[in-house]
């Protein structure tokens, strides 16, 4: 399925950035009236492998590379708005820059109130 086909309804969108980027991302995404946001801070790997690093002399590989996983929910009208917003914000044009996957959502439900689907954001 590809975004174009997710033409009503809510995606979510996943990125994964450089740690220093967040605060420019947030900014950039509240410019743009995306609701909210969940951030976790993650470790991983991809195409680099990790890096070598030295501490007194010695070499160590570190496998996994502290990113941060950006998540929110929009309506999928709004998918490649928010998937460019990130992108030009967290490039830096090196490897390492993250990646941004979307997924869509079946519902979301907002506990307090009940409220469904968009009106839940």
């Amino acid at each position: 399925m590809s975004v174009d086909e997710l033409e009503t309804g809510l995606v979510k969108i996943e990125a994964m950035i450089r740690p220093f980027k967040l605060d420019d991302v947030k900014e950039r995404l509240t410019e743009l009236d995306v609701g909210g946001m969940t951030v976790t801070e993650v470790k991983g790997f991809g195409r680099t492998g990790g890096k070598t690093e030295f501490y007194r002399g010695s070499a160590y590989v570190i496998d996994f590379v502290p990113k941060i996983k950006l998540e929110v929910v929009i309506p999928s009208a709004r998918t490649e708005e928010v998937i460019e917003a990130i992108r030009e914000v967290a490039a830096s044009e090196r490897i390492g820059d993250g990646k941004i996957f979307v997924t869509p959502v079946l519902d979301a439900v907002r506990i307090r109130t009940d409220e469904r689907g968009e009106s839940a954001l």
